[in-house]
């Protein structure tokens, strides 16, 4: 374990506890509240009972503490070489993160060592410094609610100019793109960072600017867990809203919500499971189904 519940939530509880009675006493209620406000909920029976009957002797009988100084809270050589790993990853450079302190650590792993599967090979051009700097100006208008000109390529290659207000980014691990979604004219937007050929201030500003709230949909699903479908179907479909009932031994019903914008990344998701998942419900949603193999259907037999 790289993090280990002792540099974890008990540690940085008792850390503020510990930090709060050294500017003076600490009373058990005080206790309480750092105790409720920062750990698990059964943490209230073990940490106030162990600072007080001295099993953690840092507080003496009064509520102050025993420690010269506040207590921090340093990094292990293993975290410190996992960090330096993490910040390795081309898409963590585009925001930016701090190295310092890690300059002389090994990473514990390279991202070459790693292959991915069932992902598009055309993603982001991360590598790019007209795509870097376009990402730091669209974070930079969502932090500071400034807006933006931005002309950009469409997915027939017709070019197109907006004034946009960008709300927030998205990424898809599947295709490996970063996506603006922002308002243009009062409406909801989505553009690919990919596609975004110049980007430029504008001196006004319209902080919290808030996308519509987008319609939501649902698919009943029913699983045969064969060739690991079950452990792929969590991991496919990690980041959406959904419930999962065993049906018996081999056979799951799912339950799964998402946005309307996102239905056909979620029917390509299904059909790459083949036989093992079915779609129950909705009616709709099976025509969809069954309309889109039909036309594979006819494309095999040209």
């Amino acid at each position: 374990m790289i993090f280990s519940e002792v540099y974890g939530v008990y540690f940085q509880t008792v850390a503020e506890i510990l930090a709060c009675a050294s500017k003076g006493p600490v009373t058990e209620k005080k206790i309480r509240e750092i105790v409720e406000r920062e750990a698990f909920a059964e943490s209230v029976l073990t940490i106030p009972a162990a600072l007080k009957d001295g099993r953690w002797p840092f507080l003496d009988k009064e509520g102050r503490s025993r420690l010269k100084q506040e207590p921090g809270m340093p990094l292990t050589t293993l975290e410190k070489r996992w960090l330096k790993a993490l910040l390795q990853d081309v898409r963590i450079g585009l925001f930016e993160p701090s190295c310092e302190g890690l300059e002389d650590v090994e990473p514990l792993f390279t991202p070459d060592m790693f292959v991915y599967f069932d992902r598009y090979a055309d993603g982001d051009p991360y590598g790019d410094w007209q795509y870097v700097e376009h990402f730091r100006m669209v974070r930079t208008a969502i932090k500071e609610g400034r807006r933006l000109r931005i002309r950009y390529r469409m997915r027939k290659g017709k070019e197109c100019r907006v004034i946009c207000v960008p709300c927030k980014l998205e990424y898809s691990a599947k295709d490996d793109k970063f996506r603006l979604l922002g308002l243009v004219g009062g409406h909801g937007t989505t553009i690919n960072m990919a596609r975004v050929l110049e980007c430029r201030f504008l001196p006004e500003c319209e902080k919290g600017a808030k996308l519509p709230a987008c319609e939501k949909r649902k698919v009943e699903l029913l699983l045969t867990d064969e060739r690991n479908a079950l452990e792929r179907a969590m991991l496919h479909f990690s980041h959406f809203e959904k419930v999962t009932e065993r049906l018996d031994e081999k056979h799951y019903h799912f339950l799964l919500r998402y946005d309307k914008e996102d239905e056909t990344e979620v029917l390509i998701r299904i059909l790459s499971f083949g036989p093992r998942l079915k779609v129950i419900a909705p009616e709709e949603f099976v025509g969809e189904i069954r309309a889109r193999l039909e036309r594979q259907k006819k494309l095999w037999a040209l």
